[in-house]
């Protein structure tokens, strides 16, 4: 179960990296100095993607270790999920929304929006549980 947990592990900072891309691309479209493409879609997909995926490997070793080890789950544990949950929401939300936007610079915005709201709450999961180390 070690390795799911590294997995997991692993995803948050890509989703990190991703996301702190996502930012700096959404800002520099809001602000006029690029034009809006179809990366922006495929950077936003792949960033609710990756949360996808960390949400699932996280909820596998949540369950696993739960199930399999006497301290059985731990009430940071479960606030952890359960925020994690939420950002994934949130990221999923201000996808759809930004895919029927007609402009780039609204599409951006609510891309911008998802992903630091999102962030937010990893970093605020993050903490329950005791940090980034």
């Amino acid at each position: 179960m070690g390795v799911v947990l590294m997995l997991h592990s692993i995803v948050r900072w890509v989703i990190v990296a991703v996301g702190v891309i996502g930012v700096v691309r959404y800002a520099l479209v809001m602000a006029g100095r690029m034009p809006g493409n179809k990366m922006d879609r495929g950077l936003m997909a792949g960033f609710t993607g990756l949360m996808d995926l960390n949400m699932l490997l996280g909820l596998i070793y949540l369950l696993w270790s739960g199930l399999t080890t006497p301290i059985g789950f731990p009430m940071e544990r479960i606030e952890h999920a359960v925020t994690n949950i939420i950002a994934v929401v949130v990221a999923h939300i201000f996808a759809s929304r930004a895919k029927k936007a007609a402009d780039d610079r609204v599409m951006a915005r609510n891309n911008l929006l998802g992903i630091v709201v999102s962030l937010l709450l990893v970093v605020v999961a993050v903490a329950v549980i005791g940090g980034w180390s």
